[in-house]
Order: structure tokens, then sequence, then C-alpha cells
């Protein structure tokens, strides 16, 4: 009997858990369709983007540059410590290259946006929700995805790859500078080690993977904007939310990446 009811509480908070993931999902897709579709009507507010592009972009890139240039010099570091036993200090560079490019650079970024950026925008939605200002839009005859969700969606598409890019370069310069200074490592072989393995499939790979990011903390972020509801506690819950679940489904986009590419590859 207890057995029974165990199963059957168990079986219940499953069917509801499910329930719940796509109904989520459900509503992420919808929120994502609408935002391509207004994202093609004109007319186009290109100062709202550039502005979300500078409050991302630009704002993010001090502590992009201080937690990758810090994460080479980690990773140059920890590695010496078994490539020294082996003689084999050299392959440091095309460990720290790849690493970078391929999967710390990419995912790094995307999780520091996921919690500055995602948070406030999902604040920003949320408090204008919570304050009647999305209908205020919408009784003036402005759409609020046109007008909240479009420029932030394409500010983070643009400058996420962007960010990447600079925290694959300086990542590789922590660990060229660990290379030159601690490990006596010629600047021409850290060079040649570095971009020798490097191939442009590498670089494209955390591309792909850093738009994918935009596109889920993005979505994720506004759409818990437009759920928030009981005031200022209700956005500090969705802004929490947010952030967790753009954290989670970030690693399994990565995952999902990394597997397609590895079996492409063989």
């Amino acid at each position: 009997m207890i057995v029974n009811k165990v199963i059957n509480k168990a079986s219940g908070y499953g069917r509801s858990t499910v329930n719940r993931f796509f109904s989520y999902i459900g509503g992420v897709s919808i929120l994502l369709s609408q935002t391509l579709f207004w994202s093609m009507v004109p007319p186009y507010r290109k100062w709202n983007i550039l502005e979300q592009m500078g409050k991302i972009g630009v704002a993010s890139f001090p502590i992009v540059f201080l937690i990758s240039f810090f994460t080479g010099v980690v990773l140059a570091l920890q590695s010496a410590y078994q490539m020294q036993r082996f003689s084999a200090e050299m392959y440091i560079a095309s460990l720290v290259a790849l690493s970078m490019t391929r999967e710390l650079g990419p995912v790094l970024t995307a999780l520091i946006i996921a919690g500055r950026c995602g948070a406030a925008i999902t604040a920003e939605i949320g408090t204008m929700k919570v304050t009647e200002q999305i209908d205020a839009l919408e009784t003036l005859s402005a759409n609020p995805i046109k007008y909240l969700v479009v420029p932030r969606l394409w500010a983070l598409l643009v400058m996420l790859p962007i960010l990447t890019i600079l925290a694959n370069f300086f990542g590789i310069v922590g660990g060229f500078i660990i290379g030159i200074w601690k490990l006596d490592i010629t600047t021409a072989m850290y060079m040649k080690m570095t971009f020798d393995p490097m191939h442009v499939k590498d670089v494209v790979i955390g591309l792909v993977k850093s738009v994918s990011f935009a596109l889920v903390i993005g979505m994720i972020s506004c759409f818990e904007g437009f759920r928030s509801e009981g005031g200022a506690e209700g956005v500090g819950h969705a802004t929490t939310d947010s952030v967790v679940r753009s954290f989670i489904m970030v690693i399994i986009v990565d995952c999902f990446i990394t597997a397609l590419f590895y079996f492409m590859a063989r």
C-alpha cells in the first residue's frame, strides 16, 4: 500500500514536471517565432539595437577580459604540472589555444553575459510588466516584442560572438605570458604550437556555440521578464530563474553542439 502511494506520488510529480517543461519550451518557442517575425517588420529601430550593443558588449568587456585572461593563465599553470613530467611543455600552447577557442571561450563568455546582462534584461522587462508599462505600450499601439525583445536579441547575437573572439585572444595571451616567462618556451615555438594545431573549424565551432548561446540567453531572459508578476518580489524570482535556467541551457546546448561536431568529424 505504501509502495503504491509512493509510486503514484512520484509519477504525479514526474508528469507535472514534464508538462511544465514542455509548456516552458512552447512559450519560449512562441516568443522566438514572434521575435523573428517582428525583426523583419519595419520600422527598424537601429539606434535601440546600438544602445543595447553598448550595454551588453562594451560594458561587459572588462569582466570578459579579466576572466578569459586569468583562465588562460590558470590553464597554462595547471597543465604545466603534468607536461613537465614528460618534457612536453611546448604542447601547453596547443592545449590553451584549443581549449579556449572550442570550449572555454564561448562558454565562459556566455555565462558572464547570462549573469550580467540576462539578469538585467529580465529585471528591466519584469519591472515594466509589474508596473503596467507594457500594457501602456500596447495601448499606444507599440508592440512590446518589437520594442523590447528585438533590439536585445540582435544585440546579443552580434556582441556575444565578438566578445567570444576577444575572450579567445586574451586567454591565449594569458597562456603565452606563462609559457614565455615561467616555462622558458621560446616565442617562436609557442606561436608555432599555438597556430599549427588550430584550424578554421575550431574557431567556427566556438562561434556557432556563441550564436546559439546568445539565442538561448536572449529568449529565456525576455520570456522570464514577460512572465513576472507579484511586484518587486516577483521580479526578483524571475531574475533568479532567468540566470539559473540560462546557465543550465548554455551547458546543455554546449554539450549538444560538441557532440554534434564530434560525430560529424568522425
